[in-house]
């Protein structure tokens, strides 16, 4: 049922991007009014298409994300497909170490909280977690920066530029940093990736740990009231065994379900951090064309990033299923 849902569900996204690119005028004019003339930009619309019918133009663009075109950039002619694989490698990277971080610091935390329930460790747990929920993204980014650039850590990039040429001759090329430097085979390149990507992991992997944090404490807390976990304790199992052999591992079923939501939190929260540590993803890349006006690139990144999203959201349905078999679709 729900796989069927998500045809529907991304044609809508598709259209409601589409029209929405529209309202503010054609493209061409939006991305190049003022440096062109009347006449040449009546010339790019008629070399873009965009001087046919809406309609005409809506169900080409249908036809052309089915073959997997996402269309072409505006401003520097670049294949949208081409920037969802190699930047879209680079926001994959930044969110794979945040979800490192989101796991490192909320699923031991909320622990720590639900064992100390109402005592002053769970309610600084507690504080801190609607905190790093709370705090925009670009902000902890920039008291991160502040806090290490006088130590000489780095603050911006995915590597050193040295790096970045050196790892650019790796074959076969993955554009993921951290593995292009692994098959390079150099000690030294792998610890300057890893250090460019400890300060936008923590700056974007905190918003998510502090959700991980309070879902953990409140579903410990749940399970730990349970029938079977009373009937462990009045067998003799001890308080430590009970929590992770009994309570722990069913507490864990919802941070599975809302690492779905969390996936698009990432996504946009990557807008913010990327252009802040200059980390060259697709949030990167959407900023920079948003603030180019170009549209067209816009459209595509967007509509590319909601496919990812429903996807990925079906993906984790499905793992929560075979995890709970309560579950059912």
């Amino acid at each position: 049922m729900r796989l069927a849902l998500i045809v529907p569900m991304l044609w809508v996204l598709v259209t409601l991007v589409f029209f929405l690119m529209r309202v503010i005028g054609d493209p061409i004019t939006a991305a190049q009014g003022g440096r062109l003339t009347p006449a040449q930009i009546a010339e790019r619309k008629a070399e873009a298409g965009l001087d046919r019918p809406i309609l005409t133009q809506y169900l080409e663009y249908l036809g052309n994300i089915l073959r997997g075109d996402f269309g072409t950039t505006l401003t520097d002619n670049r294949d949208v497909t081409d920037i969802l694989i190699v930047n879209g490698a680079a926001t994959l990277e930044l969110s794979f170490w945040a979800l490192l971080v989101a796991f490192a610091v909320g699923i031991p935390l909320g622990r720590i909280a639900a064992r100390y329930r109402d005592r002053w460790p769970d309610v600084l747990l507690r504080l801190f977690a609607i905190v790093a929920y709370a705090a925009p993204v670009f902000f902890v980014g920039l008291l991160l920066k502040l806090a290490t650039a006088p130590f000489g850590w780095p603050t911006s990039g995915r590597a050193s530029t040295a790096t970045e040429l050196t790892l650019a001759k790796v074959e076969p090329q993955t554009n993921i940093m951290i593995i292009d430097a692994l098959l390079w085979g150099e000690p030294t390149y792998v610890w300057d990736v890893l250090q460019h990507a400890v300060l936008p992991a923590l700056a974007l992997g905190l918003l998510t740990g502090g959700v991980f944090l309070r879902l953990v404490r409140v579903n410990l807390l749940q399970t730990l009231r349970a029938d079977y976990v009373t009937a462990a304790r009045a067998r003799g199992v001890s308080e430590r065994q009970v929590e992770r052999k009994h309570a722990f591992r069913n507490a864990l079923v919802p941070v599975v379900t809302v690492m779905g939501m969390q996936i698009a939190m990432l996504l946009a929260g990557a807008v913010l951090t990327e252009t802040t540590f200059e980390w060259k993803g697709i949030g990167y890349e959407l900023a920079q064309y948003l603030i180019r006006r170009d549209f067209l690139a816009v459209q595509g990144i967007v509509t590319a990033i909601a496919f990812v999203v429903c996807i990925a959201s079906f993906l984790i349905d499905a793992i929560v299923a075979l995890v709970d078999p309560r579950v059912r679709f």
